[in-house]
């Protein structure tokens, strides 16, 4: 065994080797995060190079020879070998470096990737000690495993687009590609885990990530599949967007947003309607809808007259989360964002780039960003390297049988609230790790809030579809920490855990005392990780902050809507994009810990993750000083793409839609074979990408008509079949089931008060260990206060009562108590 580096000399993951044989943004992004962590990350490529070397979403073109911002952004700190798989040699050295590698990221699309002998299935025949992610749009099996697709027809199946938008428009996407970065975020995280689990027990899987099941994760507003399934009806049952939510201000836009009652009532107050706060319908969010041109127009009148600036400072007072919605051009110059180095100079030079959405405060640091390769530049390295380790790691062996999960041996103390921090929490549960959810009795998670039954009946709170789907496998400890015994309760819980997970503004944990310099003098391996909105320092340190904060000030809303409208948050994909980059920061900590033994704080702002995934429009901004805009529903890049009606009875939503979206010159070809070859499209200045886009206008009027004499299944059948990128509008309590259950996504779980639920559950699946996500369902308010404080802090029975007496503990809510 290699002796421990010292901790000044070594990265997190310098001992782990990825091969990244994936083109696209997703594969991009999850190596991109490994490499960020010190992992040593091979990329290889065909002599033409990958193709994302050439994308920009502005179309601007590099000069020959020079890289695209957004592929420079990605490949920092990685290698790059070239490859030719149509030759021998080439086919031999790729194979050659994967007998050395510990992982490989893989995705169809390139001469390298489509190889046959370099796919999923013959990878991992060949190199059962290797993990093998694969990253397609549908996942490896199911009946649209081989269909066509582009993030805009994946948004449409999973019911991402049809719930989002304004009264008398069409629903609208959202825009960025921001469901193929959260898959990147999912597909690394669960890498981690199965890394974690080959030290455990060696022997590789592959990890099949579906970037459709991403998009329904994140992007649909909340679990809406296990709402419908307590509730009986949808919680958005027609197109919706924010209100309070983007207004025009004096000098550019501001984002509110507003979850709690209080929050509305402080909002009255910023906008000086006192009125409304006296008219308790307001505080329901459909009463507002309904009352919409009322509601907007005076907020509208009111922003006009004042600067963003002004605004904010207001808000802030008031504590109303409130955020100005960045762009292109102006994300990298707020305040906050400057001030915590947000934004660094990319390792070339010329432009900036989102710096590492999270840090680490121990001994071992991240190492510095290396900078993108050039093409090939590696060739030569990597074939001395395999020269010279050829014989260290088998090409064949057994494979092991299934068995223990990653994190089995892991306690993990849980002190969050709503969707971002649980969902943190919920991963390490859902792969074996005991995780203690902390509630106060007083006031519970605000999940919980969101419940099917009024407050008048009988343990309302028990009753909330959000709580469920956010909370499975997870035990459930109801602690006052505003009592003098909680903390020291708390202390002594931690003491005999592995990681604390919080979300908390960071004046709460402070207040508490139990800051993790506190905290490691008695734990000093304890992991704490924090996910507050803007971070633990910074002039916005103290602000609120929800999902929707993030999107509006990361610049995703600037371009979701559509061109003469207002900016529209996504609205709620911060969240589980937050939790994801906390579990994987985690995992990075817990690779230093596994080699150090010692623990660290691990800080993970939320509106960091957001400025990654949004990472495309500043760059290019950067770079080219080509700043996007919102589109609707059509792409900068691919043309044609749009929705369209169909002849099907109408739906009562403008409906029922279909998506189409044309990426390649091939697939074009191929839907003008569908329609028949009319003249109109025949013509030679259709065949190119630009030529379809200075004819846009006249493309969507001719598949508008199409289209509204076809049913949803005839076009299905006729485009999708063929191989255009085509999907169904569904909303998203209703996606078309036919491939998340071959893929078994949804999940039921049992619940003692709401009977059978439905759960959705991890965009990444694997080979080697089959088990539900979902194996123990989201625990009841204190509900396993007796096994915490008796079996795990060996209390006696008398002391247990006398927590309970004191109200230090309880079960239910007791919010006068």
């Amino acid at each position: 065994m290699s002796a421990v580096p010292a901790h000044g000399e070594m990265a997190p993951l310098d001992d782990y080797t990825v091969v990244d044989l994936s083109c696209g943004i997703a594969g991009a992004y999850c190596t991109r995060l490994l490499a960020g962590a010190g992992a040593v990350v091979v990329k290889v490529e065909p002599p033409e190079g990958d193709a994302l070397r050439r994308r920009s979403a502005s179309g601007v073109v590099s000069p020959p020879g020079e890289d695209g911002a957004l592929f420079q952004f990605l490949a920092c700190g990685k290698h790059s070998v070239v490859a030719d798989p149509d030759g021998p040699a080439g086919l031999a050295s790729v194979l050659d470096l994967l007998a050395v590698a510990d992982a490989v990221v893989w995705s169809p699309g390139s001469r390298v990737a489509d190889h046959p002998q370099l796919q999923p299935a013959a990878l991992h025949e060949r190199f059962p000690a290797l993990d093998v992610l694969a990253l397609t749009h549908f996942g490896l099996d199911g009946p649209w495993a081989d269909r066509a697709a582009t993030e805009f027809t994946l948004q449409a199946w999973a019911g991402a687009i049809g719930w989002r938008g304004l009264p008398g428009r069409p629903p609208v996407s959202v825009g960025g590609r921001v469901g193929e970065w959260a898959a990147g975020t999912f597909a690394a995280t669960g890498l981690l885990a199965s890394r974690r689990r080959q030290r455990i027990e060696p022997g590789g899987q592959i990890l099949d990530a579906s970037i459709l099941d991403a998009v329904a994760l994140s992007l649909t507003n909340m679990h809406p599949v296990t709402y419908f399934a307590e509730a009986g009806h949808p919680r958005d049952p027609r197109p919706v967007s924010l209100l309070p939510g983007i207004h025009a201000t004096a000098d550019g836009w501001v984002g509110f947003m507003t979850v709690t009652g209080q929050q509305w009532l402080d909002f009255c107050a910023l906008v000086e309607r006192i009125d409304w706060m006296d008219d308790e319908s307001l505080g329901s969010a459909v009463e507002r809808e309904r009352r919409r041109d009322e509601v907007t127009t005076h907020i509208d009148a009111w922003a006009a007259t004042r600067t963003t600036a002004e605004i904010l400072d207001l808000a802030a007072a008031l504590r109303v989360p409130a955020a100005p919605v960045g762009t292109g051009a102006t994300v990298p110059t707020i305040d906050h964002f400057v001030d915590q180095e947000m934004f660094v100079e990319t390792p070339r030079g010329g432009f900036v780039q989102p710096a590492t959405p999270y840090r680490l405060h121990g001994k071992v640091d991240l190492p510095p960003l290396g900078p993108p390769p050039a093409l090939g530049e590696h060739t030569a390295v990597w074939a001395d390297r395999v020269a010279q380790a050829r014989t260290a790691r088998p090409v064949a062996g057994n494979r092991p049988e299934p068995g223990r999960l990653p994190f089995d041996d892991l306690r993990v103390v849980e002190l969050t609230a709503f969707w971002a921090g649980p969902s943190a929490a919920q991963f390490l549960g859902m792969h074996g790790a005991e995780v203690i959810k902390i509630e106060s009795p007083a006031r519970p998670d605000g999940m919980r809030t969101l419940s099917t039954r009024s407050p008048e009946q009988d343990q309302w709170w028990e009753y909330a579809p959000l709580f469920h789907a956010t909370n499975t496998n997870k035990l459930g400890l109801g602690l006052r920490l505003d009592r003098p015994r909680g903390p020291d309760l708390l202390v002594d819980l931690l003491d005999r855990s592995d990681v604390l997970v919080e979300n908390f503004s960071p004046r709460v944990l402070d207040a508490w005392g139990l800051g993790h310099e506190v905290l490691r003098q008695t734990n000093p391996g304890l992991i704490v990780v924090r996910m507050p909105a803007f971070g633990l320092a910074g002039p916005w340190r103290d602000r609120t902050g929800f999902a929707q904060t993030m999107e509006q000030a990361s610049g995703m809303a600037w371009v979701t809507g559509f061109p003469d409208g207002a900016p529209q948050v996504p609205s709620g994909v911060c969240d589980p994009l937050a939790g994801a980059h906390a579990a994987f920061a985690l995992q990075v900590a817990l690779a230093v810990r596994d080699r150090t033994g010692e623990g660290m704080l691990v800080e993970v702002p939320m509106v960091a993750s957001a400025l990654n995934v949004a990472a495309e429009q500043v760059v290019e901004y950067a770079a080219y000083g080509a700043l996007a805009h919102r589109t609707g529903n059509r792409s900068p890049a691919m043309a044609p793409q749009n929705l369209y009606r169909t002849s099907d009875p109408p739906d009562g939503l403008g409906g029922p839609r279909v998506a189409i979206s044309v990426e390649t010159d091939a697939q074009w070809s191929v839907l003008v074979a569908a329609l028949g070859d009319p003249a109109w499209a025949t013509r030679a200045e259709l065949a190119t990408v630009d030529g379809r886009k200075a004819h846009e206008d006249e493309l969507d009027a001719r598949l508008a008509t199409w289209c509204a004499q076809h049913t949803v299944a005839e076009i299905l059948e006729l485009l999708w079949a063929a191989g255009v990128p085509t999907g169904r509008v569904a909303m998203p309590h209703e996606p078309e089931l036919a491939q998340f259950t071959a893929r078994e996504f949804y999940e039921q779980v049992q619940h003692p008060r709401e009977g059978t639920t439905v759960v959705a559950g991890w965009p990444v699946r694997f080979s080697r260990d089959r088990y539900p996500m979902h194996r123990r369902r989201a625990p009841m308010l204190g509900e396993h206060n007796r096994y915490v404080v008796t079996e795990l802090l060996g209390m006696t029975a008398d002391e247990y009562a006398s927590l309970e007496a004191e109200q230090v503990i309880g079960k239910g809510l007791n919010p006068d108590g």
